[in-house]
């Protein structure tokens, strides 16, 4: 069993007697477990506001505008602590959030190559009173990918069960079946000791929930950070997976596609399931801050909902979720309690190499909006669409993409299951170039008519076939008037990529 230091810096050093490392963490938890006393009756508000602040304050240190002398202090401070206080966290060195936790891991399986790859998937798994299903999460993930993409991908396991003994024959188990994807340096099982965890006990009682629920969720959350600590500088992205999952066939195909489809727009997380923390998309460089976070906040709340609170701090607003689903959560025995857990993405597909990439854009219309069914709702991937009060002929609703692409597929749905009259009667789509200001925002100066739209739906196959131009705008332009709302319930783009190598 090897014994690995991650440093301050997030690279693997030499192995190191872990007993200062131990020392030291303690002396973090002591400081926290001091804190926790404080914020008993601490309030959600505050907690927001702390978030808020210290989010705000790494915000401020990194854009430079503090003096030169505390930011290199600051620096050495991160790459050189003393070796007394290399762990404490303070809120000085809280509110930098750029550097990996000093944690010295245990290698039970495999070793990272010196290669970066593409993908990084991390599961963290516990002992379950009732139903195993690391091992089928594990064998889902590598059955559905192609050779090509297994050479981008790399799998840490971090077991995060403190019963030495189950970890040993788990351990047995994972080297017995999966040995060739090991010695490979695809596969990596790791754990963090129990010495760097903070007090399990006397956490507060947040949401009302029982002791054992709290400390369960509170630990959860100390073994995700450890987790995203590790995984940092693995890879260029970063996969966050249960240990119950799944997988859609060539699911990394189907991830780069939407990853180059966004490229030059501004994201935190990108989401491939709507369930728990299966499926949740990240830059590796903000893993570390993710760590960080999770850490500071480990028994104020879930895991999912800390998630939430990230993205939103880091300026992300709306979710971004991709459907179909890639991943299915497929145990039926919660690792809390061995409870039942038969929650199930009805948007799963198993073949979702299909899937669209909405590229980045901007939308406009003329129709009048009902509330706060917004035209981006349309665009969206999450279960929201665009309502507008009766439209007339010649009304509009165009997409207006950030740069011009190529489109291979368009699909839209009008209506719903609950108003299956509100949808468009009578309309045409089009496709669009040569982009000009307008009072009213950009707009396309020269269309092309793609087909009608026929029962308030249309889907149109090989687009970049029929046109000649990288499209700029896509319009929904209104051909009849009608007494009926609208609902335009998805819009799905397909754009056109080379072939990953």
């Amino acid at each position: 069993m090897a014994v690995v230091a991650v440093g301050g810096d997030g690279a693997l050093g030499q192995c190191v007697h872990p007993s200062e490392s131990v020392y030291s963490m303690r002396l973090v938890w002591k400081s926290l477990d001091k804190m926790r006393c404080l914020r008993k009756r601490s309030t959600i508000p505050f907690l927001g506001f702390l978030i808020t602040f210290l989010l705000f304050l790494n915000l401020y240190i990194e854009d430079g505008y503090v003096l030169e002398e505390d930011k290199r202090q600051l620096r050495e401070t991160s790459v050189h602590p003393p070796s007394s206080e290399r762990y404490v966290h303070t809120f000085r060195d809280l509110s930098n959030f750029s550097g990996t936790i000093n944690v010295t891991y245990r290698y039970l399986a495999g070793t990272p190559l010196n290669r970066k790859k593409y993908l990084t998937i991390g599961l963290s798994s516990v002992k379950r009173k009732r139903g195993n299903y690391l091992l089928e999460t594990i064998k889902s993930i590598f059955d559905q990918s192609s050779y090509e993409e297994l050479k981008e991908i790399v799998v840490v396991v971090h077991l995060a069960d403190f019963d030495l003994v189950w970890c040993e024959n788990l351990v047995q188990e994972i080297t017995r079946k999966f040995a060739h994807h090991i010695i490979a340096g695809r596969l990596l099982v790791i754990q963090a000791p129990e010495e760097y965890y903070p007090s399990l006990d006397g956490l507060k009682r947040n949401y009302n929930d029982p002791e054992d629920r709290v400390r369960f969720r509170s630990k959860q959350n100390v073994d995700y950070a450890f987790l995203l600590n590790f995984c940092t500088n693995l890879s260029h992205f970063y996969m966050m997976l249960e240990d119950d999952v799944r997988c859609s066939r060539n699911f990394l195909t189907a991830l780069k596609k939407v990853i180059t489809s966004r490229e030059g727009s501004y994201w935190v997380m990108l989401e491939f399931s709507k369930l728990g923390y299966i499926g949740k998309l990240y830059h590796s460089k903000d893993l570390p801050r993710l760590a960080h976070f999770l850490l500071m906040f480990y028994q104020e709340m879930p895991c999912d909902w800390l998630l939430i609170h990230f993205r939103g701090l880091l300026a992300q607003k709306d979710v971004i979720r991709f459907k179909p689903s890639l991943f299915q959560h497929m145990g039926y025995y919660s690792s809390y309690k061995g409870a039942e857990n038969k929650l199930k993405d009805d948007d799963f597909e198993e073949d979702s190499i299909d899937i669209p990439d909405n590229p980045p854009a901007s939308l406009y219309t003329n129709i009048n909006v009902f509330e706060n069914y917004d035209a981006t709702k349309a665009y969206s991937t999450v279960d929201e669409y665009f309502w507008g009060k009766p439209p007339s002929t010649g009304d509009f609703f165009v997409i207006v993409f950030n740069k011009s692409t190529k489109i291979s597929k368009i699909k839209i749905a009008t209506g719903s299951d609950d108003r299956q009259n509100d949808i468009l009667h009578r309309g045409a789509l089009e496709v669009g170039e040569k982009l000009v200001g307008t009072k009213k925002g950009k707009q396309c100066s020269s269309y092309i008519t793609l087909g009608e739209f026929k029962n308030g739906n249309i889907e149109v196959q090989d687009v970049n076939h029929k046109i000649a131009f990288d499209i700029e705008c896509v319009r929904i332009v209104v051909t009849a008037s009608q007494k009926e709302w609208l609902i335009i319930r998805s819009i799905s783009l397909w754009t056109t990529q080379p072939p990953i190598q």
